[in-house]
């Protein structure tokens, strides 16, 4: 409001300057026709006069000040008209001293308001307006009264939100805020009074965001709401409400499809495969409706989080981990330089940094270039060290493990990959025996104090600054895990953060298909699509393997529990196991796939990792050897391993559901509606919520035009998912099919998997290799045309379009998947022209201004008028031009 009053000042000021200049103008043009006048022809002069009368100007001080100014002191001639202007004053009581002098006046008057408005403007602009609300609000220097000490160390945000808790209570009680957070002190001072009270419960943040609302709602007397009521009935019970939405509308979508079967007299048999893909394709729209009910419903709120900007205290120490194999010297460099990347943006005394490496599979326990590639790992990391190295300590660590011989791989490879490295790792980190690596570089004995581990994907950017975040975030009380005996797994706080992962924008610039992945987070049902509806509804994420665990409940959740050779995707059981949340205000980077037939590689292998864990979901789950647990996972859990389950069986349940369609169903344009509504309508629904959810400082044009670039993305993404229809059912059923073999005929390969590196060198970017891969669609295509040429030509009709996609799916993955090139950019001659006339005048400034007077740096600027004058001052951005210039003229001189 105060910068709104003060622009308002500022437009007042202006308008009122910009009539004085009109104003001012006007007499400068009766003065200038006088003056000419009374030069050429003095006798003439009144007739001006008379003009100027008939034209009725106003006798406004700015006017008359002007035209005093410039007639007074000239020829006799000239009197005449200030003898007019006098008497026309004289009718209003005023003369053209006064008015020259009130023009005066307010001329200083505009000059010292706008002044201070502009100088005001800056104040407020630098002003930490966060300190000076806290300073005045009672409610925070009530809640600083936090008896577990954490209210005042604790960020910006998270104490805005429980300021904005008190204000909501406050609204539906007849106390003031003042008083509501008084009794949210008390609570909190009673629970930490008793003996072994609970740590979470001496924090007022559990009376305020955590499950001690009841408690404060009772003791400040609020009145609930109706919806606030039925909201907080229907939290109790989260799971069914959201399981049982989602089976009510797929029985609704699946009767509906089965009695259009059963009315065209359909056979018993085909009516139950008819009801069994019904009910697979119907499932994945109504997993998409209530996903889409859950965000317009339940309103989102961040995890709170410590306040750690000025540096991660000793208590909370981290480690940040990249779990990867040592395979070529060009991988170890690039490994080596991403870590001083991420580094430099999150340097912190108590965080720390490393990778954690195997070689590769091997028929043979070690190969001849093992030893060259672990000396440049271990070179790289003492270089870093040697480096950056601060307060004698080593910031940067190497930990590699050697080959074990795998008996049920038949193979030599580090033992059960990325899940037994951090295994490894963490008996490490908690005094266990050093045997487990081959090579340690960096002094190990500092880790002993490491409360976290950060464990990011080899090709994952580690942005400025999140690190201190994501440990602030898990060292927050109400975040801290607790385990519990009874259920054997963490039942509240978290044991694991996930946060959000976006796409870079490098990575979304490699091909047409990457651009249309990574423009819009959430395609990717197994990263990101449901996660956020889990964490607000559930306030539980999934863990995708990037994020940050506590060491001890981690180990804790998942020591001894799983069998080994079992468990390829390890990610989501341990995130049920120690409890994952979402940290969805703190981003992670990486590269999307910019090769389709790498991300159906990727697909491949978390398919085949999703059924190796069909067997968590029953009553007893395999254990370490070959005995069997009972199953401590909760009914969300289950879920979340079932849907994932589920969603490989949909591609394969829409293909079939077509071709019946178009074959033995009638009529076959319902069926072919049916399926392509299970496809599009999600996308639909989309849109229509970000048309409504338009951001309140984005003009509504904007907002629109913002709306259908993102429905033209989804419409792109719905086309390209009936291409491949085919295809992805394929692989989908492959990978499953592989599983059940290996898992209960075979027993091996159970853990295969291929470094991402490999699968984009290995990427087949021509036209030929797609084709051998997705052969199926087009082979797929042509005999379904042909069975319906023969059998029904009427249903070729509305088969045709998609069959043709179907056939020519090989040919646009391949273009879709290509890399893009950037175009050279060709100028005109006119344009040509003028930028070396830019670059000249460029080149002047700096050429005559900068010299050994300024130390050889760049002024700030240069002012022409109304006086020469050069601002002694530079910036970053002149500095950065100037040693630009000096580089480009060396250039070009040498």
């Amino acid at each position: 409001m105060l910068r709104l009053a003060l622009i308002e000042n500022l437009r007042r000021a202006a308008t009122r300057i910009a009539a004085q200049r009109i104003d001012r103008n006007r007499a400068d043009y009766w003065a200038d026709q006088m003056m000419d006048i009374a030069e050429k022809d003095p006798k003439s002069v009144v007739l001006v006069i008379a003009d100027m009368a008939r034209s009725s100007p106003p006798m406004a001080s700015a006017f008359v000040a002007e035209f005093a100014r410039r007639l007074q002191g000239q020829s006799p001639a000239l009197a005449l008209p200030l003898t007019w202007i006098e008497q026309r004053l004289s009718e209003s009581g005023l003369t053209i001293e006064q008015s020259v002098q009130s023009e005066n006046q307010q001329q200083a008057v505009d000059q010292v308001s706008i002044s201070n408005s502009i100088g005001s403007l800056r104040f407020l602009g630098a002003m930490d307006w966060r300190t000076f609300v806290e300073a005045m609000s009672e409610v925070e220097l009530t809640l600083r009264e936090d008896p577990a000490a954490t209210y005042g160390k604790m960020d910006f945000a998270t104490r805005d939100r429980y300021r904005h808790v008190v204000e909501k209570m406050a609204r539906s009680s007849r106390l003031s805020e003042r008083e509501v957070a008084r009794h949210a002190i008390h609570l909190a001072q009673q629970s930490a009074g008793r003996n072994g009270g609970d740590e979470r419960e001496a924090h007022v943040g559990f009376y305020l965001i955590d499950k001690g609302i009841p408690q404060l709602e009772r003791a400040a007397e609020v009145r609930r709401s109706t919806s606030d009521a039925l909201q907080r009935t229907s939290g109790r019970f989260p799971l069914l409400l959201y399981v049982g939405t989602i089976v009510l509308l797929t029985g609704v979508f699946t009767g509906g499809l089965l009695a259009q079967a059963y009315a065209e007299d359909e056979a018993g048999w085909l009516l139950a495969l008819v009801g069994l893909l019904s009910l697979l394709c119907t499932s994945q729209l109504a997993v998409a409706l209530v996903n889409w009910l859950a965000t317009v419903l339940v309103t989102p709120h961040a995890l709170p989080r410590m306040d750690f900007s000025d540096g991660i205290p000793a208590e909370s120490s981290a480690l940040v981990v990249v779990p990867t194999m040592l395979s070529s010297s060009e991988n170890i460099e690039a490994l080596i330089e991403a870590l001083e990347v991420r580094f430099l943006a999150n340097r912190d005394g108590h965080l720390y940094f490393g990778l954690l490496t195997d070689f590769r599979d091997a028929n043979e326990e070690t190969l001849p270039e093992d030893e060259l590639l672990l000396r440049l790992a271990q070179k790289g990391i003492e270089e870093l060290n040697g480096k950056y190295r601060e307060a004698a300590r080593d910031a940067f660590f190497l930990f590699h493990r050697p080959r074990r011989w795998n008996a049920g791989e038949r193979v030599w490879m580090g033992y059960e990959r990325k899940r037994g490295k951090l295994a490894d790792l963490n008996a490490l980190l908690r005094g266990g025996s050093r045997d487990r690596f081959s090579l340690i570089v960096g002094e190990a004995a500092v880790l002993s104090a490491v409360q976290y581990v950060i464990t990011l994907d080899t090709d994952t950017q580690l942005p400025r600054d999140a690190a201190w975040q994501f440990v602030g975030t898990m060292a927050h009380p109400l975040n801290r895990a607790r385990y519990d005996e009874h259920t054997q797994r963490v039942c509240d706080g978290y044991g694991i953060l996930q946060p959000r992962v976006a796409v870079s924008l490098p990575g979304t610039n490699r091909s047409r298909y990457a651009r249309l992945n990574g423009s819009d987070p959430g395609i990717d049902p197994y990263t990101r699509a449901i996660s956020d509806v889990y964490q607000d509804v559930f306030a539980e994420g999934s863990f995708i393997g990037k994020g940050i665990y506590e060491v001890d409940a981690f180990e804790r959740a998942l020591a001894g529990r799983f069998p080994e050779n079992r468990i390829l995707s390890h990610d989501l059981l341990e995130g049920c196991y120690a409890r994952a949340g979402l940290l969805s205000d703190v981003h992670l980077y990486e590269e999307y796939p910019f090769c389709y037939s790498v991300d159906v590689s990727r697909r491949h292998r978390w398919i085949r990792g999703d059924w190796q864990l069909a067997g968590w979901l029953l009553p007893r789950v395999p254990g370490p050897g070959a005995q069997r647990q009972n199953n401590p996972l909760s009914g969300l859990s289950r879920w979340k391993l079932f849907d994932n389950l589920r969603r490989s069986l949909v591609p394969s349940a829409l293909t079939v559901l077509l071709l019946l369609g178009w074959t033995v169903l009638s009529p076959f344009w319902l069926w072919t509606l049916s399926v392509i509504g299970v496809i599009l309508i999600p996308p639909i629904l989309s849109t229509i919520l970000e048309l409504f959810r338009k951001p309140e400082d984005v003009l509504p044009r904007q907002h629109v035009d913002a709306v259908l670039r993102s429905a033209g993305r989804h419409a792109v993404q719905a086309v390209f998912t009936v291409v491949c229809l085919p295809y992805e059912a394929f692989f989908s059923l492959d990978a499953v099919v592989r599983t059940i073999w290996r898992m209960l005929i075979s027993r091996t390969r159970l853990l295969e998997w291929s470094l991402t590196s490999d699968s984009d060198r290995n990427c087949r970017t021509d036209l030929a290799g797609y084709c051998r891969t997705m052969w199926i669609g087009p082979v797929f295509a042509t005999a379904v045309a042909m069975c319906l040429t023969q059998s029904d030509p009427s249903a070729i009709v509305v088969a045709l379009p998609i069959l043709s996609l179907w056939f020519a799916s090989p040919a646009i993955a391949w273009w879709i998947s290509r890399p893009l090139t950037r175009r050279a950019a060709r100028l005109t001659t006119y344009q040509t022209l003028f930028l070396r006339k830019l670059a000249r005048k460029t080149w002047a400034f700096f050429e005559q201004f900068v010299g050994p007077d300024d130390h050889w740096l760049p002024p700030d600027n240069y002012q022409e008028h109304p006086v020469e004058r050069v601002a002694h001052r530079t910036s970053p951005t002149n500095m950065g031009l100037a040693w630009n210039g000096c580089w480009e003229i060396y250039g070009q001189n040498r």
